[in-house]
């Protein structure tokens, strides 16, 4: 039986106009163009508090995180494209990540990370392209047992790599998002079988 990979997408940035979401949109295209079937998500549509254990006592887990740990669990692969904020990722994506990993109604916070693959990118007006914040994000997914693929793409100087339509201008760094979410489709297939 032929298992096709199904990614949800999101940007960690809550900036309308983020070059990581761009660059989110970018690769969702090229990741359906290799075969997946992806939802592609807006965090700012989840806003959850900051993560406060005594919050969590009291409350129990946000009906926006019980959303996400849906659309986590509904998905075989992950497609995160992380700003890098001060060598780290976003307080946002983290806070997202910590959330959905709380257990909730007696199921394991792990639960909705079991048995992922994920492709991590980064996008950035200086020349690293935000990788030392993938480093961070690459540890933190592995920690919450994702699988998480040895290919990335981080853009560098992104504020010119887009034209007018969200679309990289240069041939070969499209190759090599086309090349990155290749390999992510095609071992989140693989593995779901």
């Amino acid at each position: 039986m032929l298992v096709t990979a199904k990614l949800l997408a999101f940007s960690g940035s809550a900036r309308s106009g983020s070059l990581n979401k761009i660059l989110a949109n970018a690769a969702t295209e090229a990741a359906r163009a290799a075969g997946a079937e992806v939802t592609l998500i807006d965090l700012r549509d989840f806003a959850m508090p900051v993560y406060d254990g005594d919050l969590e006592a009291k409350k129990g887990i946000p009906s926006k995180a019980r959303e996400l740990k849906a659309l986590f669990m509904a998905h075989n692969g992950l497609l995160i494209a992380s700003p890098e904020n001060n060598a780290s990722i976003s307080s946002m994506l983290k806070n997202t990540l910590d959330w959905v990993s709380r257990p909730d109604s007696g199921q394991n916070g792990l639960v909705p990370y079991q048995n992922k693959v994920a492709g991590l990118l980064s996008a950035s007006p200086g020349a690293l392209g935000g990788l030392r914040g993938l480093v961070h994000l690459r540890a933190i997914l592995q920690t919450l047992n994702v699988q998480v693929i040895s290919e990335q793409f981080a853009l560098g100087r992104a504020h010119e790599a887009f034209d007018e339509s969200g679309k990289l201008k240069d041939a070969r760094q499209q190759a090599m998002l086309s090349g990155t979410m290749q390999r992510l489709v095609d071992v989140t297939a693989r593995l779901s079988t």
